[in-house]
């Protein structure tokens, strides 16, 4: 394998969430979302933590210009490349900034709601989905993605090491936090509890795939919240770090392509 040449971090975080990890991650956990969610013409669509905003897209695609879309999320600089992505694409999306916990929509406002890969993050997550059900109209549909605990998730699991000894543990449980929702029984009752029923919950396995691991490795890294701590890093302890990510994950790569399972629990449930 090849060394990893040093990796520039530039651009905000928005910008890099969205060069680095919309294409190869999340594109393909919003279409998922998005199948499941059996959109019709005309719905009004609500996404949840929306990031940059590719579930609000793919949905707009959906539901045609007599449907509406929202997409909310606590992070301004997160909406404004949401406004730019989605004005690029044509797509009709309102953005809102807004907290999950207080949602600011009506009673019954929504046919659907959709998060991916936010309540794991949410400080309040039962406030969170007690929200979703308030603004879902009755017999609505609710669609929401968490990741796997990290023993199913090697591309996280496996820059809890490097991080730590580089960076620290603080560092490290960024990573941790994304798969701190792993148990299936607690989904189930924090669902229950917010009042929703016919709760789904299905393990769903994507193979993430990227051409040049070399380039997407320290892509990823640089669009997590521990980036400015990567950046300030000597430039052989930062190829140090990314070489150490990139030796980890080597089962997955084949030759400069990498091909690594992505593993969630998708829940679908109604009012």
């Amino acid at each position: 394998m090849r060394q990893m040449e040093r990796f520039q971090i530039t651009g905000n975080a928005a910008d890099r969430y969205e060069r680095h990890l919309v294409p190869t991650l999340f594109a393909p956990w919003a279409k998922d979302i998005i199948g499941r969610a059996t959109l019709q013409p005309g719905e009004r669509v609500l996404d949840i933590a929306c990031g940059t905003g590719v579930v609000a897209r793919h949905a707009a695609q959906q539901i045609g210009d007599s449907g509406t879309v929202t997409g909310i999320d606590l992070n301004e600089s997160m909406l404004e490349m949401a406004r730019a992505q989605a004005e690029k694409m044509g797509a009709k999306v309102e953005w809102r900034q807004g907290d999950a916990g207080a949602l600011p929509f009506d009673d019954a406002s929504f046919n659907a709601v959709l998060c991916q890969q936010g309540l794991q993050f949410f400080p309040d997550k039962a406030a969170a989905l007690r929200e979703m059900h308030r603004v879902l109209m009755p017999g609505g549909r609710l669609v929401v993605s968490v990741v796997r605990s990290l023993e199913h998730n090697p591309l996280m699991a496996r820059q809890i090491e490097p991080l730590t000894r580089y960076l620290g543990d603080e560092s490290a449980s960024v990573q941790r936090a994304v798969c701190s929702l792993g148990d299936v029984d607690e989904l189930r009752r924090l669902h229950a509890d917010a009042g929703f029923r016919s709760i789904d919950i299905q393990v769903v396995s994507l193979i993430i795939q990227h051409d040049d691991a070399a380039t997407f490795i320290p892509g990823l890294m640089a669009s997590l919240p521990f980036a400015e701590a990567i950046a300030a890093l000597d430039e052989s302890n930062q190829n140090a770090l990314f070489n150490d990510v990139f030796e980890g994950l080597s089962p997955y790569i084949d030759g400069q392509r990498l091909a690594i399972p992505h593993v969630a629990h998708v829940v679908s449930a109604h009012t």
